[in-house]
């Protein structure tokens, strides 16, 4: 079953903070801030964001791409869009986000190793992501940001990275909803309207996270690390 997944149409309000999270026997970083979304009459709401940067575990680091030439067909969806959540959940096709199964990815370069996360702003991609996110809130551009929705009654954007090819306890069993399992047509990412034809735009992949996937999203029996000629691979099958 799916879990509740779009993208949220906002302004970054807040500066971002880079905060720790325990996750086993590792501690992830996110930055978080403070997403404000207008409605039509005018009423603000307030959203938090968890935006993966990596972890201080060298065997499980995050792969990412962070561009400022983003340029897809799926730009004119997102600016067609009213602020707010768009939800997504049980969508096959973009604006859903599959890194395998989507040309999405298309023309946005190689896969990059994050640095070991040590707690501070000065690593990578922390350090270049924070700018943009900075940029951004002075400048009030639009930012999309792909993920699934807080649960327990929060607003908040969380699981912003690859979600499919994970193992042990993020199986897909198909049955039941268990927090943050592995599916299809649910990846996160940041885009963000820079005020040019191109837009920027962060995309993230575990590199314990494996490929390709099946129809529940869970790893094959051949299944490798996420490499440049696995971006759309599965996108004709």
């Amino acid at each position: 079953m799916a879990l509740t997944y779009g993208f949220l149409k906002c302004k970054i309000t807040s500066n971002p903070a880079l905060k720790p999270s325990r996750h086993n026997n590792e501690t992830q970083y996110h930055l978080h801030a403070t997403l404000a979304v207008t409605g039509e009459d005018g009423s603000v709401q307030q959203w938090d964001s968890a935006i993966n940067v990596g972890t201080n575990d060298s065997d499980d680091l995050l792969q990412y791409k962070l561009i400022f030439d983003f340029h897809h067909p799926i730009i004119a969806t997102l600016k067609a869009a009213g602020s707010g959540f768009t939800d997504l959940t049980g969508t096959d096709q973009l604006p859903a986000l599959d890194f395998l199964r989507s040309n999405v990815l298309t023309e946005t370069g190689p896969w990059r190793n994050s640095d070991i996360m040590d707690g501070s702003n000065q690593v990578e991609p922390v350090a270049s992501l924070l700018r943009l996110l900075q940029k951004a809130r002075s400048d009030k551009f639009d930012v999309y940001i792909f993920g699934r929705t807080y649960t327990g009654g929060d607003l908040g954007i969380h699981d912003v990275h690859m979600n499919q090819g994970s193992q042990k306890s993020f199986l897909n069993n198909g049955v039941d909803d268990h927090n943050d399992h592995n599916d299809i047509w649910q990846d996160g990412a940041v885009i963000i309207d820079i005020g040019q034809p191109e837009l920027a735009a962060y995309f993230t992949v575990f590199t314990q996270q494996m490929v390709p996937t099946d129809r529940l999203g869970n790893p094959v029996s051949d299944s490798h690390e996420m490499t440049v000629s696995d971006d759309g691979s599965l996108s004709s099958s």
